[in-house]
């Protein structure tokens, strides 16, 4: 599966998520998540075997050119030899030869130099997919943090006004931070579990 279709259905998981009141916070469904996130992990070793038959078709170009090449030759040699054997044309012929011979090395090095810029080509645009790629899931992973922290310093200063206005310590269940803290710690749990 394309990895840029995973990101895709990863943000919209997201945004079909269920916003908390008064927070930046979002209730996702972590099962489709993790499943999301598990075909991501698998879709990445595609992206490289793509780039395993690139460089295999380049070799197959390769082998095809040299086949070319030395056929070239072959042929080349064969009319030189029967060009020789005529008296009359014998220097025309070896200098026929001698050009036939550097035509077929030129043509035999342009069709490597053009095997080789095609693999070049295809692989700068597949680094620059994959590039493109884990920014978007770092980008992702950095906001989902950031609106983590924004949500936690909101909810501790919202406590912390609370038990001012009334001049009473909160119960250890109702600290800014106890419950959240340890949710947070559940799921940075789950998620050093899961890599």
């Amino acid at each position: 599966m394309d990895i840029q279709h995973l990101v895709d259905r990863l943000e919209d998981l997201i945004d079909e998520g269920r916003h908390l009141p008064m927070t930046k916070m979002t209730v996702i469904d972590e099962e489709r998540a993790l499943e999301i996130i598990d075909q991501m992990r698998i879709s990445v070793p595609e992206e490289i075997e793509k780039a395993s038959r690139v460089l295999s078709q380049r070799d197959r170009l390769i082998a095809q050119a040299n086949e070319e090449a030395a056929r070239v030759l072959e042929l080349s040699r064969e009319k030189a030899d029967t060009l020789v054997q005529h008296d009359a044309i014998a220097q025309a012929a070896k200098n026929q030869a001698a050009n036939i011979l550097e035509q077929a090395r030129q043509d035999a090095e342009l069709i490597r130099a053009e095997a080789d810029q095609y693999v070049l080509t295809v692989l700068n645009e597949l680094e620059a997919n994959l590039i493109r790629t884990l920014t978007v899931v770092r980008n992702g992973i950095n906001k989902i943090m950031q609106d983590r922290d924004a949500a936690k310093s909101r909810t501790d200063a919202a406590f912390a006004a609370a038990s001012t206005l009334t001049n009473a310590p909160l119960p250890a269940s109702a600290q800014p931070t106890a419950g959240l803290s340890s949710m947070i710690r559940q799921t940075e749990d789950v998620s050093v579990n899961r890599s």
